[in-house]
C-alpha cells in the first residue's frame, strides 16, 4: 500500500458514506451489502469472533451476526468521536452500539474502537473493531431482561437470555 496517498478528507468522506449505508443496513435488516464496503482481499478483525479475509467471509459473519440476537435488535451506531491518520490511511472513531427501548424507556449501549484503513475508490481494505466482550454481553442480558420484565423479548432473546443470562 502506498502510505499516505490519500487526504484527511477523502479518508473521512469515504467513511461517512459507509457509516450512512450502515444506517440503512440497520433500517432494513439487509447486510449482505456491508462487505461491499470493503476490498476483495479486506481483512476484518473482531476480537470476540476472530478474522475474516476477503468480502465473502465478511459477508457471511456479518449477515449472520447483524440479523441475530443482539446484533439484530440495535437501533444504530453513531460515532462519538474520530480522527483521521493520513500518513497511514486509517481512521479510528468510537462508534456507540445502541440498544432500543426494551419497555421502560432505559437506554442502552456500548461503546467500541474501530480502526479503518483506507484503500481508494471509497473502500477499506481493514477494519478491526476492539472492545469489551464481557461488558457487551452484560449490556444484552441487561436488556433482554428488561424486554422480557415488559413483554418485548422475542424467542431469539429469549434464547440468548437462556444461554448467556
Amino acid at each position: 500500500m502506498d502510505e499516505g496517498r490519500f487526504s484527511a478528507e477523502e479518508i473521512t468522506e469515504a467513511y461517512a458514506e459507509v457509516h450512512r449505508r450502515v444506517q440503512g443496513y440497520v433500517d432494513t435488516g439487509d447486510w449482505t451489502g456491508f462487505a461491499d464496503n470493503f476490498t476483495e482481499d479486506a481483512e476484518y478483525v473482531e476480537h470476540a469472533f476472530g478474522t475474516f479475509r476477503g468480502r465473502d467471509e465478511i459477508r457471511a459473519w456479518s449477515t449472520r451476526t447483524m440479523t441475530t440476537f443482539p446484533g439484530g435488535v440495535m437501533t444504530g451506531f453513531p460515532l462519538a468521536w474520530q480522527v483521521v491518520d493520513a500518513p497511514t490511511s486509517r481512521l479510528i472513531c468510537e462508534v456507540r452500539n445502541l440498544m432500543p427501548d426494551p419497555g421502560d424507556g432505559t437506554h442502552l449501549e456500548e461503546p467500541n474502537l474501530t480502526i479503518m484503513t483506507y484503500a481508494g475508490d471509497g473502500l477499506f481494505s481493514r477494519e478491526e473493531d476492539v472492545y469489551n466482550p464481557l461488558r457487551f454481553a452484560r449490556m444484552s442480558v441487561r436488556w433482554a431482561r428488561i424486554a422480557e420484565a415488559h413483554g418485548n423479548l422475542s424467542d431469539e432473546g429469549g434464547a440468548y437470555l437462556q444461554q448467556f443470562g
